[in-house]
């Protein structure tokens, strides 16, 4: 379990260190407001130690688009993030840093402790490229910020940090669609922007890498992985993972054999 209490303990990080850099309680009860100053704004538009501007590459794409002009700032802040994201490894910001993986994650946990078994939506996975396909073409066509104007990942994690009321309520809503409609439903199918980084992260460094002489075909993997079709290689081959995966690790935490790592460059780490 050593990864998924990892990325739990930088999910919840980044969300505090929004939290105090963003409420002026906060700012005040902090002595040198050292803690205040690492993080300020939110997942879309953000800066780092008051110096280092972040921007949200999706949400700036689309903004571009809609107005052909855009601030050099918001622009490098993009660019900054798009190149650790796509470096480092498939989808980090999914499974590190999105706060919505904290709700689904719980949610295919009830999900199972409950035996629900319904499927209400029947979606492909190759949804989640469409639809960001979609939000870019209609973010030119209309003017507007297309998926921007519904982005339930920003909406959830504003309320968060503003500790909102409402957060328990979106939180609440979310839970329920994935337990009703299927597991992984958002994540996995309707998300355009984990389609956005699946693309983007094509060449990333770090992957998990399969060593068939040490898998004893035991299945674990498969039966926890949030994209089960990444790890077509288990007992077939050596490999790594396509630039789908969520980099999650559970897949290594679950496996006996040793036969998952994390790579650099198809090195073991």
């Amino acid at each position: 379990m050593k990864y998924t209490v990892l990325r739990r303990l930088v999910q919840i990080s980044i969300l505090a260190l929004f939290i105090l850099g963003n409420n002026f309680a906060f700012k005040v009860a902090s002595e040198n407001g050292f803690f205040s100053k690492i993080l300020k704004g939110n997942l879309s538009s953000s800066s780092l130690f008051e110096k280092i501007g972040l921007s949200d590459p999706f949400a700036v794409l689309q903004m571009l688009l809609a107005s052909l002009s855009l601030g050099s700032s918001a622009i490098f802040g993009a660019l900054v993030v798009s190149a650790f994201y796509a470096l480092v490894a498939p989808r980090a910001y999914c499974s590190w840093v999105c706060p919505i993986n904290l709700l689904t994650d719980l949610a295919a946990w009830l999900r199972k402790r409950l035996g629900v078994r319904t499927k209400i939506l029947n979606v492909s996975r190759e949804a989640r490229y469409v639809l960001a396909v979609l939000a870019l073409v209609c973010s030119g066509a209309f003017g507007i910020a297309a998926f921007e104007s519904v982005n339930f990942i920003s909406l959830f994690a504003r309320a968060v940090i503003s500790l909102s009321a409402s957060a328990f309520a979106i939180a609440l809503l979310i839970v329920l669609f994935e337990i009703f409609a299927g597991e992984r439903t958002i994540c996995s199918r309707l998300c355009p922007l984990g389609g956005f980084w699946a693309a983007l992260s094509f060449f990333s460094v770090i992957r998990v890498r399969h060593e068939v002489s040490k898998c004893t075909m035991c299945g674990k993997c498969k039966a926890v992985c949030p994209e089960v079709q990444v790890l077509k290689m288990i007992g077939r081959e050596n490999g790594r993972v396509s630039s789908e995966c969520i980099s999650c690790g559970r897949c290594i935490d679950v496996c006996d054999d040793d036969a998952l790592n994390f790579s650099i460059l198809g090195v073991k780490k």
